[in-house]
């Protein structure tokens, strides 16, 4: 956190900043076989040859990179939250929040095992001294074969059925309420099932993911029709797909929210170019940041949404040949950083002169 001026008729105000991120951090696995896991390919006689040095190359990169998220405007503090994806068990967010980099700031964490067949689940990170959760559960998506009938589900795909139970297994949405510098604030954190087979054959996944969250927010509204939400994660559907726009409702546009809507800033974003994720030479904003309407008041006495970016730095990126620009992910048995460029949010109110 930190104190930046504005001047506002004529009068100069200061403002407390608050950054809120999140990053799908690519498969940080450690190298333990767990057997009740897909995970063989992140052992060191697996296809990643994922040896102890590479592990910890990776989680020192990893720390790198939320270290800096946000010092743009917020220059002395990482997130005060960060929402992540695709990690394995709780011990390698131990080993992350124990790197040197992020060491000093005393993150806690809120995790829960997914039902994902690889193992990767969601989590959220938070600075001790900023943030009390006062409650969290782990909500779970839950389709059948029948209620898929007709979609193909591909071999590779981790939203592999279980075919005793019938079940199609995928990450859990995650959802975290607490108290952020005394106000409370609510994060849900989300990973969404993929494209793989196809963006079209594999969407009906995603919008079921989408109704379930659209549930979460409005239930949120419901206990509270002020809730202040942040509703993050990486969706494998950008701005304009239908899980987002309609089925979650999100504006792009800040006067359009209504009252229990959902702003998203990363629309603009996409319209303008802008990605998280590149495939085939085409960019796409599938990391997103959505608030709630209250977030978006003009009252700065308690916390506001001022603004949201994708944090990527030229060091996060591929420096030549045809994927020159890209995120810089762990490829041909050199440790990278992520498939993914992380995305961040500002909330601002005022503070004392």
């Amino acid at each position: 956190m930190c104190l930046f001026v504005s001047t506002v008729n004529g009068q100069d105000k200061k403002y407390k900043v608050q950054t809120i991120a999140f990053y799908n951090v690519e498969n940080l696995y450690d190298t333990i076989n767990d057997t009740k896991v897909n995970d063989e390919e992140f052992m060191p006689n697996g296809k990643q040859f994922w040896t102890a040095a590479k592990y910890q190359k990776k989680l020192a990169n990893l720390a790198r990179v939320i270290a800096g998220i946000g010092s743009g405007e917020n220059p002395n503090n990482a997130p005060v939250i960060i929402g992540l994806a695709e990690v394995e068990n709780r011990g390698v967010l131990e080993d992350l929040i124990k790197q040197p980099l992020l060491i000093e700031k005393d993150y806690g964490i809120v995790h829960f095992d997914s039902p994902d067949r690889r193992g990767s689940d969601v989590a959220l990170l938070y600075q001790k001294k900023l943030f009390k959760p006062t409650s969290y559960r782990n909500i779970g998506l839950y389709r059948t074969l029948a209620a898929v009938a007709g979609e193909e589900l591909d071999e590779n795909t981790e939203d592999k059925p279980d075919t005793y139970k019938g079940r199609i297994f995928t990450r859990d949405q995650l959802l975290v309420t607490g108290m952020l510098d005394g106000e409370e604030v609510s994060f849900i954190v989300n990973h969404w099932p993929s494209r793989s087979g196809g963006e079209k054959k594999s969407s009906p996944s995603r919008d079921a993911a989408a109704v379930l969250n659209k549930k979460i927010v409005d239930s949120l509204y419901h206990v509270n029709p002020l809730a202040k939400i942040i509703n993050m994660g990486d969706f494998n559907d950008g701005p304009y797909n239908n899980s987002i726009k309609k089925t979650l409702g999100a504006k792009g546009f800040k006067d359009e929210v209504k009252q229990g809507g959902l702003f998203n800033p990363m629309e603009r974003m996409s319209k303008e170019g802008n990605g998280t994720l590149a495939y085939y030479d085409s960019w796409d904003i599938f990391d997103q940041m959505l608030v709630s309407q209250p977030l978006l008041g003009k009252d700065f006495s308690s916390y506001r949404f001022w603004k949201a970016g994708i944090y990527n730095p030229t060091f996060i990126k591929q420096g030549t040949g045809r994927y020159s620009e890209y995120p810089l992910r762990t490829t041909n048995g050199e440790v990278g950083f992520s498939d993914h460029f992380p995305v961040y949010l500002y909330l601002i109110k005022e503070g004392k002169k």
